[in-house]
């Protein structure tokens, strides 16, 4: 699929999230993209060179639909990319560039620390169903890495921070190590975002967006984007994974996703401040076992994080309170300003807690196996959040 040129190419991350991908309607002169809520679109008169099963022409929503078109040139902007993928979800974006880049017989190493969708496909539906072996490391370290991945290796898969123990892992000497070894590498970038942090500029081949997270930020819409400088396995991508499995997104979502993600440089720069702000009171409150943000100069991955996360820290911090699992429940559902909720990067903040007995709770780092509570900060007022925790704190009688 040919890509339009960039015209804000070298300008400021904010600048590129307001013009990348915007553009006059053409028939009625507006200054905002119009949404296009059609399932096809007029073929040529000359049918004998239309490929039904590529991108390149707009014909139907599956092949590719203009809301979505304009969302990628703005996602591929923001992380100075080539090319960009918009997808339905985070997690039909990771399973498009699974499915695309692997098969039977091929090595896959990933964190053993990851979201649950990505645990899910290679701990039991990749390996199961087609025969890829899967391999689970610590990717925060680095000899374990250098062990797991072998000469022969496909693909090594990474996220940092990671979810949900926002863990750090040193993306430049992990794609040495793949690189060295003939993989390739993944980065799910969700929870840094690309004003925090740009992994192919670190040596990554391919970045996982969660559109649905903190570039939209308004909790109402779901996608997921796929980020790189390779176009001939992009292409790949859009025909195996988008046109021939159908994880598409609709106009409708990816219109919603164009517009929030203008104000997304924004709203994450006061989401790394206030984040900042409430890690260092959590660290400093009584009851509170452990807090996990790589801004605070006490985290193993800090110095790290400073030097490849050069916007902020990020909006997600994890922390354990001294209590069972009963009681971490019922200081979540004593919240008033935070929202006890799944998800994360929405404009209002998230509380979910990580209970002792799920099944993956024995690969966590020991202190994340009691109390264990993943915050995603909002854009309230930090100090009001701040009152909020401590109020629920004390009501439970921590």
């Amino acid at each position: 699929m040919s890509k339009k040129e960039n015209r804000f190419k070298g300008y400021g991350i904010a600048t590129q999230a307001i013009h990348t991908g915007t553009d006059y309607d053409a028939e009625t002169g507006a200054v905002r993209r119009p949404l296009h809520m059609a399932n096809s679109y007029k073929l040529p008169d000359d049918l004998s060179q239309v490929n039904y099963s590529s991108t390149d022409l707009l014909m139907y929503s599956r092949n590719g639909n203009a809301n979505q078109h304009w969302l990628e040139e703005k996602i591929a902007a923001l992380h100075g990319a080539d090319d960009a993928i918009v997808l339905a979800s985070g997690v039909g974006a990771l399973h498009a560039l699974f499915w695309t880049l692997l098969k039977s017989g091929d090595r896959v190493v990933y964190p053993k620390v990851s979201y649950m969708a990505v645990y899910r496909m290679f701990h039991e539906l990749f390996n199961r169903k087609f025969g890829v072996e899967t391999v689970m490391v610590d990717m925060t370290d680095l000899d374990a890495v250098r062990k797991a991945v072998t000469p022969g290796t496909r693909l090594v898969h990474i996220e940092t921070p990671d979810n949900p123990t926002v863990g750090v892992t040193d993306i430049a000497a992990v794609a040495e190590i793949a690189h060295k070894n003939g993989a390739l590498l993944s980065v799910d970038n969700t929870f840094a975002s690309p004003l925090n942090q740009k992994p192919l500029e670190l040596g990554a081949d391919f970045v996982v967006e969660a559109l649905t997270k903190f570039i939209n930020g308004h909790g109402d819409a779901q996608g997921g984007a796929i980020i790189s400088n390779d176009l001939e396995t992009m292409d790949r991508i859009r025909y195996e994974a988008q046109v021939n499995v159908g994880a598409v997104i609709s106009p409708f979502n990816a219109w919603q996703i164009f517009r929030g993600s203008v104000t997304f440089p924004l709203r994450m720069r006061q989401i790394n401040a206030s984040s900042q702000q409430i890690a260092e009171w959590l660290e400093q409150r009584e009851n509170v076992t452990f807090v996990s943000y790589p801004g605070l100069p006490s985290n193993p991955g800090h110095e790290l994080a400073k030097r490849q996360m050069r916007g902020g820290f990020g909006g997600v911090i994890s922390f354990g309170v001294a209590t069972d699992d009963k009681t971490v429940e019922r200081f979540c559902a004593a919240l008033k300003v935070v929202t006890f909720a799944v998800s994360l990067g929405h404009d209002e903040s998230l509380i979910f807690p990580q209970p002792s007995y799920d099944e993956r709770i024995d690969l966590y780092p020991e202190q994340f196996r009691k109390g264990f509570i993943r915050f995603s900060v909002g854009l309230e007022e930090p100090e009001d959040i701040i009152a909020d925790l401590d109020q629920a704190l004390r009501a439970v009688g921590l």
